[in-house]
């Protein structure tokens, strides 16, 4: 799937919020997508940075969206496992997630998810993200 695809793709499948607004597809390569979230400060949590569900939110969407950008639009993949580790404060200003594919096959497909900010080699927390693929 193309950029534009994958963010008419992510409009339909969620009407109303605000990935529907700005799916924050910034790149698309072979078995890669980058993506951009602006936090609002309902994100956040007490100290002034960026929660940790709305990463976790971050990590899983960057997820799906490099499987669907290589298997095409499978509304009903489904996340089957996220595990996050959270190893540095994110601030209150735009989170990059770069999703590297590890894995796809048939029924599952696994994503490499690192979120940054500065610069890609500072990672502020990474997560590995398994996807059910129906058959």
């Amino acid at each position: 799937m193309t950029i534009a695809e994958l963010a008419e793709f992510f409009a339909a499948a969620f009407p109303g919020t605000k990935q529907a607004a700005d799916a924050g597809i910034r790149a698309i390569e072979p078995g890669k997508v980058r993506m951009a979230h602006e936090p609002d400060k309902a994100s956040l949590r007490p100290g002034g940075i960026v929660s940790g569900p709305t990463q976790m939110g971050l990590a899983d969407r960057a997820a799906y969206a490099v499987i669907l950008a290589h298997i095409g639009p499978v509304a009903m993949a489904v996340t089957s496992n996220l595990n996050m580790s959270f190893l540095r404060a994110v601030e209150y200003r735009t989170v990059m997630a770069d999703a590297e594919l590890i894995k796809l096959g048939k029924r599952l497909a696994t994503v490499d998810v690192r979120l940054w900010q500065e610069y890609p080699s500072r990672v502020l927390a990474q997560a590995t993200v398994t996807y059910a693929i129906p058959g």
